[in-house]
């Protein structure tokens, strides 16, 4: 691949809200390709810290039922919202599929938790290129139950771990807007001299 082509892939990559999802499915294989795109991200040490749990067919039901009854254990009478209960347990169903990402310490917590959190983030930036080559729509979410520390047995994670999002997947409806960035002038300072 050309850097003019990397670069037209990195500028089309879009998050696509399963609002805007058809209901069909993704072929597992391309489920598979996103998931080997994220194990080849970088990691110090060697950690791989990213895990990944792929809720497809009911197992997004079984997500979906899941969340909403966390959100309603943990809130209690006066802060319970019917709405947004109604809203975990539906807005996950037009998706083909839902990854919850995670990420997992070594045994001996030999790195910075930080650089871990950015190992898993390059693995999912992996996974969301490989999805807008394949014209998949792609969400990376941090909503839910994503900071409940309670989730984490659900998704395969101890106490050391951290539950990182999810990524809802499916066929989007229609062609995306063209992206818009602030010049990166206004985000980069050069340092030219020694002083």
């Amino acid at each position: 691949m050309k850097t003019s082509e990397l670069m037209d892939l990195i500028q089309r990559r879009r998050s696509i809200f399963p609002k805007f999802y058809t209901g069909e499915s993704v072929p597992k294989e391309i489920i598979e390709e996103m998931l080997e795109a994220a194990n080849w991200a970088p990691t110090h040490k060697f950690t791989e810290p990213w895990r990944f749990v792929v809720f497809e067919g009911e197992g997004i039901q079984a997500f979906a039922n899941f969340q909403a009854e966390q959100y309603k254990l943990a809130s209690s009478v006066e802060k319970f919202v019917p709405d947004k209960f109604e809203k975990l347990k539906q807005k996950p169903m037009k998706s083909s599929h839902i990854i919850a990402v995670g990420m997992k310490r070594d045994k001996d917590l030999s790195l910075p938790e930080v650089e871990e959190i950015c190992a898993v983030a390059c693995a999912v930036q992996n996974m969301l290129l490989v999805g807008a080559d394949r014209g998949v729509g792609c969400y990376w979410s941090t909503g839910g139950v994503t900071y409940d520390k309670e989730s984490k047995e659900f998704f395969g994670l101890g106490e050391e771990d951290m539950l990182l999002g999810f990524i809802y997947i499916g066929v989007a409806e229609s062609v995306l807007k063209k992206g818009r960035r602030n010049p990166i002038q206004e985000k980069v300072t050069w340092v030219t001299t020694n002083k």
